[in-house]
């Protein structure tokens, strides 16, 4: 957990072409624009403030990398699903985005945020199949479980998991909440885990 705590910034992308040189490990942080994925970062690093938390979702339209020691990077991807912009801007969050997750090559893992309450919805699906051709490990945070009931949330966490296991390969899911430090530790341990093997080679995609 304490490796989290000395992260910092870089540089903001909006464009492919100035995307840093590739080094050592990234573990990339996306989701729905108001699923709470600022915030995990901001728990999961201990930062107040680290990532901007936006009362209007869909505000941030860039990729954030941020420093992890010597070779490590978090880099947060911004939000999808939001509706209030016009479609020459969600195209070019498409081409943004879908062009980082399918070429960069040491992108280890990715953390998906999901708001508990509403999980997997359609954009979801469509985000988590841009994901399968390079057979990106993922690890999907249920955030704000703590709206939930416990047999709620637990029910909740049952059926995501079993509807990724089937969808998925080389994916796990939890619960998280942000405000009541649910599942930092085990968060924080997979992101870990991804930055300290900066060698690994992502895994074959089933059926190739």
């Amino acid at each position: 957990m304490d490796a989290l705590r000395g992260v910092e910034f870089v540089t903001s992308v909006a464009d492919l072409s100035t995307l840093p040189p590739e080094q050592g490990a990234e573990v990339a942080f996306a989701g729905r624009s108001n699923a709470g994925k600022s915030s995990a970062l901001n728990a999961l690093t201990q930062r107040q403030r680290m990532a901007f938390v936006s009362k209007t979702p869909g505000r941030t339209q860039l990729i954030n990398f941020f420093r992890v020691g010597a070779d490590g990077f978090l880099v947060d991807l911004p939000g999808y699903g939001y509706a209030a912009v016009p479609d020459a801007t969600r195209a070019k969050w498409e081409s943004l985005v879908g062009g980082y997750l399918r070429t960069r090559e040491c992108l280890r893992g990715v953390l998906l945020i999901m708001d508990a309450r509403h999980p997997m919805k359609p954009l979801d699906y469509r985000f988590i199949e841009w994901l399968r051709p390079a057979g990106i490990p993922l690890h999907v945070l249920l955030s704000k479980c703590d709206k939930l009931s416990k047999a709620e949330a637990a029910s909740t966490l049952q059926a995501v998991s079993a509807i990724l296991n089937h969808e998925y390969d080389h994916c796990s899911v939890q619960l998280f909440s942000s405000l009541r430090k649910i599942g930092i530790v085990e968060a924080a341990a997979k992101i870990q885990e991804w930055l300290g093997r900066p060698d690994i080679k992502k895994p074959p995609v089933k059926g190739e």
